[in-house]
């Protein structure tokens, strides 16, 4: 069982140690204090520095040993070495938790590994946690206890509600402290998790999941790091309904780098970062300020709601022009918004609502009638076609906002999830929006945004064990590969090893073939001369044999190639590329992407956790745009595509195989064949991990 006890001491902690405190109010160091005091915090304060008799008009410590009691939380605000001897002092002492303020232990690549292996050290010698390094503090708005040293937090009347917020960065729990104020948000609580050296940002979360004051939870990420906890909370916040939200930085190779300099840890591949949390049941926001307002939607979308399929939207409006702005953004993501069926149309004519039958449904002024708005929305909600419902208010809700949000609102206890985007700055309809927990959304941006990333997530499953590894590896040759592709149940082509010399000519089936360099060292042949095609006779076999070891030998002159790969030439409706690979982050994944020696420049590819399902499969068919060329288009034949589903979920089961010690596979080309012929591996490349003297 995981361990919650730190939970306490963190976020409710009966008296705190401010190691450093300074009686500068100019300082960072002074602000948690008085943060404290503002607040309430009605436990007891320790305020420690040996240069003062008095902080703020309160008694001064001159040490942690000094204390009369050992207190629940030490907030360490020194620099960097004397915060080392700080920890210390609270491993020695038995705090149970300690929080880090200063920098200089990941993000310095010098003297850093050597600072955050004795905070390891110390956490494993000790029953002390540790939240940090670089992290500015845990809030507890329902304990009164503003532990930080983030300026945001001078704020008075800090709203309080159900959401909790946990950060890399700690300066971002001001952005969402002031904004979510401004929306009327309202927080259980914070955490800046910094560095991560001990307690990380999902066992922190994890542990809070069983707080009744805490419904929801909002996450600033900059890279999967600890994923495995992260994933474990994913999980226990599914199974108590309780939806995540989280804004991450790294889509773009520069936010990464940046990632890097604040705190020391690389976001992983987007890609791989974006399937991860949809996998996990997170729905990842693309816009910031989406982040603060996308909760009361994730409420009302269960997890994996559409599975298999793109969520179909209906749009009600009494402004064309904001309605397309959400139509825009919408399509932008993939999401349909679907014209009304000659039913639902019905419907609203029967309410005495006349309407054009088209995509939007707009009721132009007359829908600032409560009856025909009201009518209007019963009619869409009940209708089949859609998942889920947008009301598109203009100018009448900033200076009509009773009458303008009051049919939403009274509409809002439908099965059906709806949302309203309010078109003009109506301050006055947001709030008895949100007062009635309707989800609302300021821009045509955040809602398309929103509805995308409720849509999008995936109900989470555990994840697969895996067997620690070497750091060697070794890579399988052609043949090699074959026979674990063989194992898995994925049909390859058929192939026969010849001698590299051109002495032996002899081949199982017939010509053409292609030729390939056979070695465990080349994993790319055609960069070094190593693949003939078509070759039609003995005469051209010998030749080509000859030709890819000469180029072997002068593009590598370290390998000794020693046998050809021949296979018959193949072909089929296309070639897709399957790959699987255990990412450090996030663990295992399997790819489908466009095959061939384009997979790179196109990038049209489709990720997921491994392992997959069926159902899981065919989503990922459908995701990738060359799967088009599969299913007759332009009159051509329809492709084998549940025989590439068969194949994805059958690759995918690498990852239940720990013990084969596979850190990378690849097949590409997988040739997809005509429907009911099956898909056929052509090539393929396997490492794995060196595992003391094991040779398979």
């Amino acid at each position: 069982m995981a361990d919650t006890g730190f939970v306490q001491p963190l976020l409710a902690p009966r008296s705190i140690a401010l190691i450093g405190a300074s009686d500068d109010s100019t300082k960072t160091s002074s602000r948690p204090l008085r943060y404290l005091r503002q607040a309430g915090y009605e436990g007891t304060i320790y305020p420690i520095n040996p240069r003062r008799a008095q902080i703020a008009g309160e008694q001064a410590w001159p040490s942690l040993s000094a204390l009369p009691a050992v207190p629940d939380h030490a907030f360490i605000l020194t620099p960097t070495e004397q915060a080392l001897e700080a920890v210390e002092e609270c491993a020695r002492l038995g705090v149970p938790v300690a929080t880090i303020l200063a920098t200089g232990f990941s993000e310095d690549r010098n003297a850093g590994p050597a600072r955050v292996a004795r905070l390891k050290s110390l956490c494993r010698d000790s029953r002390l946690r540790i939240l940090g390094p670089s992290s500015l503090g845990a809030i507890n708005l329902h304990h009164r206890t503003i532990l930080t040293a983030n300026a945001a937090f001078a704020e008075p009347d800090l709203p309080v509600g159900g959401t909790f917020v946990a950060s890399h960065s700690g300066s971002m729990l001001g952005g969402l402290i002031s904004r979510g104020k401004a929306r009327g948000v309202g927080f259980a609580g914070l955490v800046s998790v910094g560095n991560e050296s001990d307690l990380s940002l999902g066992e922190i979360c994890a542990a809070t999941l069983d707080d009744p004051k805490i419904t929801s939870y909002m996450l600033f990420l900059e890279s999967l790091r600890h994923a495995d906890d992260l994933r474990e909370f994913a999980l226990g916040a599914a199974a108590r309904g309780k939806p995540i939200a989280a804004y991450k930085l790294g889509r773009s190779p520069v936010a990464a780098e940046l990632a890097l300099s604040h705190t020391g840890a690389l976001a992983g591949e987007d890609d791989v970062a974006d399937a991860f949390l949809a996998d996990c049941g997170i729905a990842r926001v693309e816009n910031f300020e989406t982040l603060l307002e996308v909760l009361p939607l994730l409420e009302r979308v269960a997890l994996g709601a559409t599975t298999g399929r793109s969520p179909r939207v209906g749009i009600l409006t009494t402004t064309g022009g904001g309605a397309a702005m959400v139509v825009d953004g919408l399509a932008g993501r993939g999401i349909e918004v679907v014209t009304p069926s000659k039913e639902t149309f019905a419907a609203i004519g029967a309410a005495g609502v006349a309407v054009q039958h088209e995509r939007i449904v707009d009721l132009t002024l007359a829908g600032t009638r409560y009856d025909v708005m009201k009518a209007s929305l019963e009619a869409m909600l009940a209708a089949p076609e859609f998942d889920m419902v947008v009301a598109v208010t203009g100018s009448s809700a900033r200076f009509q906002p009773e009458l303008a949000v009051r049919p939403v609102i009274d509409s809002a206890a439908s099965g059906k999830p709806l949302a309203a985007f309010l078109v003009p700055d109506a301050p006055d309809a947001l709030r008895l929006l949100g007062q009635a927990d309707v989800p609302n959304f300021r821009t045509p941006e955040a809602c398309a945004d929103a509805i995308a990333a409720a849509y999008k997530r995936r109900r989470p499953r555990p994840a697969p064990p895996a067997a620690p590894l070497s750091s060697g590896t070794r890579q399988l040759d052609e043949l090699e590969a074959y026979v674990l592709l063989a194992g898995l149940g994925i049909d390859h082509a058929p192939s026969v090893s010849l001698p590299a010399d051109g002495s032996k000519l002899d081949l199982p089936f017939s010509y053409p073939v292609a030729v390939k360099a056979l070695s465990a060292e080349i994993a790319h042949k055609t960069n070094v001369g190593g693949v003939a095609l078509n070759v039609t006779n003995a005469e051209e076999l010998k030749a080509a044999i000859l030709r890819i070891a000469a180029s072997v030998a002068a593009n590598c002159p370290g390998i000794a190639l020693r046998h050809v790969l021949v296979q018959p030439m193949t072909s089929g409706l296309g070639e897709v590329l399957l790959g699987y690979r255990r990412d450090p982050d996030a663990g295992p994944i399997v790819l489908l992407a466009a095959g061939g020696i384009y997979t790179e420049i196109y990038r049209d590819r489709s990720i997921r956790l491994a392992p997959v399902d069926l159902a899981g499969a065919r989503e990922m068919i459908e995701e990738l745009s060359i799967s088009r060329i599969f299913q007759g288009f332009r009159n051509r034949p329809v492709g084998d595509l549940e025989a590439l589903a068969r194949a994805i979920v059958a690759f995918s089961k690498l990852a239940e195989y720990s013990e084969r010690g596979v850190i990378d596979a690849e097949i590409n080309p997988l040739i997809v064949r005509p429907k009911g012929e099956g898909v056929l591996a052509i090539d393929a490349l396997v490492q794995l991990a060196q595992q003391g003297d094991r040779d398979d």
